[in-house]
């Protein structure tokens, strides 16, 4: 008798027990993320990997749901649906990263850098307080993903500063460090969408778009130019971010799991853009873009001078002059001690 009445006990407990159980165990949270990136792109074939490995290591507690090649819109879209809770994390470019955390934008001044390893350093020297910023600004850094250097395409070769100025060059709308850098290089560009640069080289809107080599064919814009210029423009910056709201809801333990692999794939993603993008340009030599020899030391110098302008004048819109001067101090500091940059 004790036994049956043991085994019933058993099998009511069970009853009651399970369906919470299976409950706890297979709760999940899912991450809605969206992207520009095209599917198939190196980007993306990344921020699957991410996702596969945090969904392996949370046992499959938590995953992503990604929106890739612009179906959910560009930055500025992304940002209002993030805020509205429709999204929760995004691969921003440096546009939507200064819609966040304007300061973050100096990443992609004009002729700021004149090599990766100035990049890696200002990002180590600074690391803390970007993440610190955008903590503040209510988002989560979960990984940067350098999008690369990038260089003029255009239709007319272009060497000097006059030959630019002769340019129906493209602007990303809205981009305030595009506008300051076409202005201080006296260009009269012409702002759209990024979904419009194709169709407006086609039908000649404009002439000249920027990008970096690897997007340049990723995104076909290569088959609608001729040259590219031969010293890169900037080092356009890129993150992928989680709002504050979301990450915190998530527990400690996938916390970890998602900031880890964040920083391990965004990373690997970074240093495989750098090799793609060197790879790019010997590809868009093989199909025909010719590169302008850009050597002079007296052509470099206006450049140079341009890129400082431009910087100075978004002193009180982006950042301070106390943070652009420490900015410079710190490169300036760096190429006095390797020679590689001087």
């Amino acid at each position: 008798m004790k036994t049956r009445e043991t085994i019933v006990a058993a099998i009511l407990l069970a009853v009651l027990v399970l369906p919470f159980g299976r409950q706890v165990s297979s709760q999940q949270h899912t991450i809605k993320f969206a992207t520009v990136a095209p599917e198939g792109s190196t980007w993306m074939n990344i921020m699957r990997e991410y996702d596969e490995a945090v969904r392996d290591e949370s046992g499959g507690r938590l995953r992503f749901k990604i929106y890739s090649g612009s179906s959910q819109g560009e930055d500025n879209v992304v940002l209002r649906k993030i805020r509205l809770g429709q999204l929760h994390s995004a691969g921003f470019t440096g546009v939507g990263l200064g819609e966040i955390a304007p300061k973050v934008r100096i990443l992609d001044a004009p002729f700021l850098f004149r090599n990766y390893k100035e990049v890696d350093h200002l990002y180590e020297t600074l690391g803390k307080e970007f993440k610190k910023t955008f903590v503040e600004n209510d988002y989560v850094l979960l990984g940067w993903a350098e999008v690369g250097f990038v260089y003029v395409f255009t239709n007319t070769p272009v060497r000097t500063l006059d030959d630019l100025s002769g340019v129906r060059m493209w602007m990303w709308e809205g981009d305030p460090v595009a506008e300051a850098t076409f202005k201080a290089l006296n260009i009269n560009a012409i702002p759209l969408s990024v979904i419009d640069v194709l169709t407006s080289l086609q039908t000649g809107l404009i002439d000249g778009a920027y990008t970096s080599p690897l997007a340049a064919i990723a995104l076909q814009w290569f088959t609608r130019v001729k040259y590219m210029m031969g010293v890169p423009i900037a080092d356009a910056s890129g993150a992928v971010v989680i709002s504050k709201k979301k990450f915190d809801s998530l527990p400690k333990d996938l916390q970890e799991i998602l900031l880890r692999n964040g920083r391990k794939y965004m990373r690997m993603l970074t240093e495989r853009s750098r090799e793609e993008n060197a790879s790019s340009i010997k590809t868009l030599e093989k199909n025909g873009i010719q590169i302008t020899d850009i050597s002079s030391p007296r052509i470099l110098k206006a450049y140079d001078d341009a890129g400082k302008n431009a910087r100075q004048s978004l002193v009180g819109e982006l950042y301070d002059q106390a943070f652009l001067d420490r900015i410079e101090k710190i490169l300036a500091d760096y190429r006095a001690q390797h020679s590689s940059s001087k």
